[in-house]
């Protein structure tokens, strides 16, 4: 077995994969304590000289990945991702790119690429994009709607709230979330305006309990058949090793057979 084919095995175990992960949690442990000053004042020069050693660590897997996948280790968008993550940290932290340093904490987001439960919740949420698109747009033009009519029913009284178009997005995206919408925004509007819960309630209605939940729907329907596909694939796998054991055993029994 060659070099390559040695590393490629080694970094294909799941010992290993746990041990990057653990390396990710505990890099991830050292940038929190980085952030307390009375923690850097006592022990700041070996948080730093463990971080770098994490990152050290990381370069080393994402080295190892490219010597042993060479160009294909590009075609892999979960590599592409821990390269991009790994490389900011990289980026030396002077001048303008002071901020890259808080970027940093960005490598515990490599938990996802590690993680297959993770990984599977990502791709979920990545094949829903598509559909996730039309509900999107259909949630603009209920929200460009309600802010029209709401700028014009209540603008007048209530500027801060809805005197503008933008206000009324943005009173109409906290009355969605239910955030203070009945005793914060709608009561007050309707101490004017007896009426206006004929306004607010069908909209909440509309945007909180039947878009959003599309919205759910589509994720979790994506989850699943994301889940679904890795088991097939899972299965086929076990699949051609049983039938690839059986053929070495079939050709065993040849070989003995024709002594």
């Amino acid at each position: 077995m060659s070099l390559r084919d040695t590393i490629g095995a080694f970094i294909d175990r799941p010992a290993f994969r746990n041990a990057i992960l653990g390396v990710i949690l505990f890099n991830a442990v050292i940038l929190g304590m980085e952030t307390s000053k009375p923690l850097m004042d006592a022990i700041g020069p070996l948080l730093v000289s463990l971080d770098a050693l994490c990152l050290a660590i990381f370069v080393g897997e994402i080295a190892a990945k490219l010597y042993v996948q060479r160009g294909k280790f590009f075609r892999d968008g979960w590599n592409l991702f821990d390269f991009i993550i790994v490389g900011v940290a990289l980026v030396p932290a002077a001048q303008g790119l002071a901020v890259l340093r808080a970027l940093r904490i960005l490598r515990l987001l490599r938990v996802v690429s590690v993680a297959p439960s993770l990984r599977r919740v990502i791709e979920g949420l990545l094949n829903a994009l598509p559909g996730m698109g039309s509900v999107f747009l259909l949630m603009a033009l209920i929200f460009y709607i309600g802010a029209v009519m709401a700028t014009k029913l209540f603008g007048a009284a209530f500027p801060a709230w809805f005197g503008t178009l933008g206000k009324s997005g943005y009173s109409l995206f906290q009355i969605m979330t239910l955030e203070s919408w009945s005793m914060g925004i709608v009561r007050p509007v309707m101490e004017v305006y007896p009426y206006a819960w004929m306004f607010f309630v069908p909209f909440i209605l509309l945007t909180t309990f039947v878009v959003l939940n599309l919205v759910v729907g589509l994720v979790v329907n994506s989850m699943q058949d994301a889940h679904h596909v890795e088991a097939e694939a899972e299965t086929g796998n076990y699949r051609d090793e049983v039938l690839a054991r059986l053929g070495d055993i079939e050709k065993m029994l040849k070989e003995r057979d024709s002594r």
